[in-house]
């Protein structure tokens, strides 16, 4: 009795929120939102369905807390150059969620998730703080700070989700995106008369780069943000 009290004791020590929350990042990485079920957190840490609960709350309160955890850190991250222009900060900010997006592909829908559902949790102010304070900084009048910060946010999220969806509905990104794009670019090739601008960049499709096609969307609203002042 008293050994099994200690392994009990031991294994209750090691079981952390912070090692719920790594596991279920993993599980959600390996499959989505599909594979990251009690069951298969439980298996995997050893243990009952009332610790995680305990520890973490609901599924879905894990599902925020992995959120929260992979959002925080990436803008935690020091960028590479440190700079005080406030179009770089934007930039900073923009690179870190495609990036933290673009890794762990599940977390595009429970970021908007979170923005929408829960407009006064961390994740959804710090993002805006980190942007609006730039937004303050280019000059864009008090009035407008609101609207000039959900453009940036909506334009960044919108586009992250955008570009991962284009990696197909599975986590591990099985979709050939090559195939789809020559698909893609025949097809606009054929469209030559009613549609002379899409046969126009038809062959610009696989030259494009998402992540610098991501940049210059970012570039063009805040050079329209400065017009506002």
């Amino acid at each position: 009795m008293a050994t099994r009290s200690r392994r009990s004791e031991r294994r209750n020590q090691v079981l952390s929120r912070e090692r719920i929350i790594e596991t279920a990042i993993e599980l959600l990485d390996a499959g989505g939102e599909a594979a990251m079920t009690t069951r298969a957190l439980t298996e995997r840490l050893s243990t009952g369905s009332g610790a995680i609960y305990y520890r973490v709350g609901s599924r879905d309160d894990l599902l925020d807390a992995a959120t929260e955890t992979l959002v925080t850190a990436a803008l935690a991250a020091d960028p590479m150059a440190v700079s005080s222009l406030p179009e770089d900060e934007i930039r900073t900010v923009a690179l870190a969620l495609f990036d933290v997006i673009a890794e762990h592909p599940w977390l595009a829908t429970r970021l908007i998730r979170q923005v929408v559902r829960k407009p006064f949790g961390t994740v959804t102010v710090g993002i805006f703080e980190r942007i609006g304070r730039q937004v303050g900084a280019l000059g864009v009048p008090r009035a407008s700070w609101f609207d000039a910060a959900s453009t940036l946010v909506h334009y960044i999220l919108g586009a992250v989700s955008q570009n991962t969806a284009m990696e197909g509905d599975t986590p591990d990104g099985s979709h050939d995106r090559g195939a789809f794009l020559d698909a893609t670019e025949a097809a606009w090739q054929n469209l030559a008369e009613d549609y002379p601008f899409m046969h126009a960049v038809a062959s610009q499709m696989h030259a494009h780069d998402d992540r610098e096609q991501f940049l210059t969307g970012i570039a063009v609203i805040v050079d329209g943000l400065t017009r506002l002042g």
